[in-house]
């Protein structure tokens, strides 16, 4: 498997895991020490990869709420044979973001350590 290939097999990852929040995979997907941050409701916020954790499961999952699946890898670039950046697009319930993931292969494995986000679209209840 390419590197591209393996980047793109975690952006899945990380696809599943804001659908379904499966808590087990956490970890195979961020890095202990990763940063999550960006503007919601017109304020900056930052978390840890423990409050980001704590955020998702705190929530019903958008697989329980039977929201439809919306993602799509917009784009993927490795800078380093340890460095990673993609763009990408997701749908977690009512609200589809633009994500922009840093990974870095830590212990041979691609974790985010970044996810820099942006509310593109709040979705109508329903829909």
């Amino acid at each position: 498997m390419s590197d591209i290939q393996a980047i793109a097999a975690a952006i899945d990852g990380y696809f599943n895991l804001m659908y379904d929040v499966d808590d087990s995979r956490f970890r195979d997907v961020f890095s202990d020490a990763c940063i999550v941050h960006g503007i919601r409701d017109g304020k900056h916020t930052v978390r840890s990869a423990a409050e980001f954790r704590d955020f998702i499961r705190s929530r019903p999952s958008p697989a329980s709420m039977k929201s439809p699946r919306e993602e799509a890898i917009i784009s993927i670039e490795q800078i380093a044979s340890d460095l990673a950046l993609a763009k990408v697009r997701v749908r977690a319930g009512q609200t589809g973001f633009i994500d922009h993931l840093v990974f870095h292969r830590i212990d041979g494995r691609w974790l985010i350590t970044t996810k820099a986000f942006h509310v593109a679209q709040v979705f109508p209840e329903g829909s």
